[in-house]
């Protein structure tokens, strides 16, 4: 059996925010009508008033460990380091060169840290943890902070959450202004920020879509799509630096082969708003 690690305070800070509003009831105050012995109406609904919880757990989640650095390779390279919120794992992955690339060992280890609440887990697309590395070293940070990782499709629901695709993240040290505007530069890639809730998805895809989402907590989505025309820019920029963008979703049995495989390049069909951007905190 698995030993779970202690949670840290930032897992605290994260499962804080899936209570992000909460119930109150009003004080009691002096009732004129009550004190002269006559019925007062009957009282509604407690009122409800957005909770403090969720901006001090996204403070947390953003601040830097004051002198810490990721751990290097024998070369000086950075590892990759994910450090789960909800699910307080934490795993340190060798990059192979300056963009990435990881073993099948460390994709299998960066899926059981990406798993979803329940515990199901899901191949991790290699391009995603390419991306995501890219993001940590462009910063410098200590580690990745993940929200959500991989998420178990419901009903007809489709979601780069549930092919492996997509992480929500936070990168401490860093804005996520800053982050998504990286982020955007990579090409075949989804990037949405959630201004509220505090934190970056991102997805690597067929067409690179941008979004903002002002939903907050457990709160149905309101997304806005963002800078459509850079978007085709970064996608324009990426295959002419060689790159294809990722293929249709589909379930097979070589892993060996599909991780292997070049996807086609993205078509001239309008890209997907998936339901990727449901507020991930809310599990």
């Amino acid at each position: 059996m698995r030993a779970l690690p202690c949670p840290s305070p930032l897992a605290f800070a994260a499962v804080a925010l899936c209570a992000a509003t909460a119930s109150v009831t009003a004080p009691a105050s002096a009732d004129p009508a009550k004190a002269a012995g006559t019925h007062a109406p009957a009282a509604g609904p407690p009122a409800k008033r957005p909770s403090t919880q969720a901006v001090s757990a996204s403070r947390s989640w953003h601040t830097a460990t004051p002198g810490k650095t990721a751990p290097v390779d024998a070369n000086g390279r950075p590892l990759l380091v994910l450090q789960g919120l909800n699910i307080p794992d934490r795993v340190e992955l060798t990059p192979r060169s300056d963009r990435g690339g990881f073993s099948a060992e460390d994709l299998d280890r960066a899926a059981h840290v990406m798993r979803d609440h329940s515990g199901n887990e899901h191949p991790i697309d290699p391009r995603l943890l390419d991306m995501v590395y890219r993001i940590e070293a462009h910063f410098h940070a200590h580690e990745i902070r993940i929200i959500s990782g991989y998420r178990t499709p419901h009903g007809s629901a489709t979601s780069n959450h549930g092919k492996g695709r997509a992480m929500d993240l936070v990168v401490p040290g860093a804005s996520d202004e800053e982050v998504a505007k990286l982020a955007r530069e990579e090409g075949f890639a989804g990037v949405g920020i959630y201004p509220v809730s505090g934190f970056v998805h991102v997805d690597v895809r067929e067409r690179s879509y941008f979004w903002v989402d002002t939903s907050g907590p457990g709160k149905r989505s309101r997304i806005r799509g963002i800078l459509a025309d850079v978007a085709a820019k970064s996608d324009a920029q990426a295959q002419a630096r060689g790159e294809r963008s990722v293929g249709p979703f589909h379930v097979g049995t070589d892993v060996d082969a599909a991780i292997g495989s070049t996807a086609v390049a993205a078509n001239a069909a309008p890209p997907i708003v998936e339901e990727d951007e449901t507020d991930a905190v809310a599990q």
